[in-house]
């Protein structure tokens, strides 16, 4: 029997896998790990929100099954987040679909648009389901430089010059995951410009819109001029009223790709439990502090991570968004790669990170810290890298006799 599976064989081995494994062992074997790998909200939900679910689950007919586009009521409630937000008005029926979260979104819009050969452009390092929701659709990608600069804006028409066939749509995401850059309305502008020229297709995960520090908020690429002839953007709750685990995002933009994901939804799920559509509703329409709480907490964790690492000497960019820091690899381990460091980081000092290449290959020489444990195991976590860090020497030493012993 055959068991090479074609789409499956297009995925590469999973990066995070063995930095899982090390972890799930030292935990097994009752070792203390502190897990700053995933980008796994640890805030409680609003108690607001889960009262809401608990109101409407105790109605027998909350448990039919759903709409595939999203509940009236949760639609409406993101076209005015959208409008107080941003200042972007949407359809609710043709320009607005609610999704189980962004990453399903992501995943179903490109199988919803792809054809075998199409060519995507993704910035690198870049969320997983970027550039492999199109790899799974039998689309090809070309990477682009993942800062939103000059640099990108050329090597975006470098791309369209001698790409063949001609690109057909564009990731972006800002804030991004996992290097924590925010673009600016001008970047937006110019490729939306860019973009509206070469009829080439814009899809723009904004799922960390509400979680920035010390900058103005995030915008929107929706909020550009014309970005809805090609632009559709995704959103999520599962950061801003830490819901990971209810599965709810959003779609908003350019009707004709609106058309063609809900489409596909129609023939693949009935959407989200409606109890959690409604309480999804209640989050968006009622008392936004738990929000303004939820940007405090996230910011205390960076800095006590930040400034911590510093008097270690590892010195790290201070990131203005997202849940994320991404760190450039001290220099004395910087020779082992991002994935050897980060398997020395949880065995020698316990904690866990995720390493740079299971973003892509330009994310060697990087690993991205996630601040998703409070405030007291964060000082833990800087405390066990500082002396981590101070026996630098000795970690190498013992690393390369265990690397020759084992060859």
């Amino acid at each position: 029997m055959n068991t090479e599976f074609h789409r499956i064989k297009r995925l590469p081995a999973y990066v995070f896998a063995e930095v899982n494994a090390l972890k799930a062992r030292a935990r097994s074997a009752g070792e203390d790990i502190i897990d700053l790998g995933m980008g796994n909200p640890d805030l409680p939900t609003p108690q607001h929100i889960i009262d809401k679910l608990c109101e409407v689950a105790q109605d027998p007919k909350a448990h039919r099954y759903s709409a595939s586009q999203g509940i009236k009521g949760l639609r409406k409630a993101f076209v005015g987040y959208y409008e107080r937000r941003f200042g972007v008005s949407l359809d609710m029926n043709k320009e607005v679909c609610v999704t189980l979260g962004s990453k399903e979104g992501l995943a179903n819009l490109a199988s919803a648009i792809t054809s075998p050969g199409d060519i995507i452009l993704s910035p690198n390092p870049a969320y997983p389901i970027h550039p492999f929701g199109f790899i799974i659709a039998d689309g090809s990608v070309r990477y682009l430089p993942f800062e939103p600069n000059a640099d990108f804006l050329a090597a975006l028409e470098r791309a369209v010059l001698y790409t063949q066939p001609k690109p057909k749509a564009l990731i972006l995401n800002y804030p991004s995951n996992p290097t924590a850059l925010t673009a600016s309305l001008d970047f937006y502008r110019q490729v939306v410009d860019f973009c509206r020229h070469h009829e080439i297709w814009i899809l723009s995960d904004l799922a960390y819109a509400e979680v920035y520090f010390d900058i103005e908020p995030p915008p929107s690429i929706l909020q550009i001029p014309g970005a809805k002839d090609i632009a559709i953007e995704f959103t999520s709750m599962s950061k801003t009223y830490s819901m990971p685990g209810w599965r709810v995002g959003f779609a908003a933009g350019n009707p004709v790709l609106m058309n063609a994901l809900i489409r596909i939804k129609s023939y693949l799920d009935y959407g989200a439990y409606t109890p959690i559509q409604v309480a999804a509703a209640a989050a968006l329409n009622g008392p936004q502090d738990c929000v303004a709480e939820m940007r405090q907490t996230y910011k205390e964790r960076r800095d006590v991570l930040i400034e911590g690492l510093a008097q270690a000497q590892w010195h790290i960019p201070l990131p203005q968004a997202s849940m994320f820091a991404w760190a450039p690899i001290p220099p004395a381990f910087k020779h082992l790669g991002a994935l050897e460091f980060s398997k020395l980081l949880l065995t020698q000092a316990g904690v866990a990170v995720a390493p740079g290449t299971g973003f892509g290959e330009n994310g060697e020489g990087f690993v991205r810290i996630a601040v998703v444990e409070n405030k007291h195991r964060i000082r833990q976590a800087v405390r066990n890298i500082k002396t981590f860090l101070g026996n630098a020497g000795a970690v190498l030493e013992a690393a390369e006799k265990k690397r020759a012993g084992a060859s």
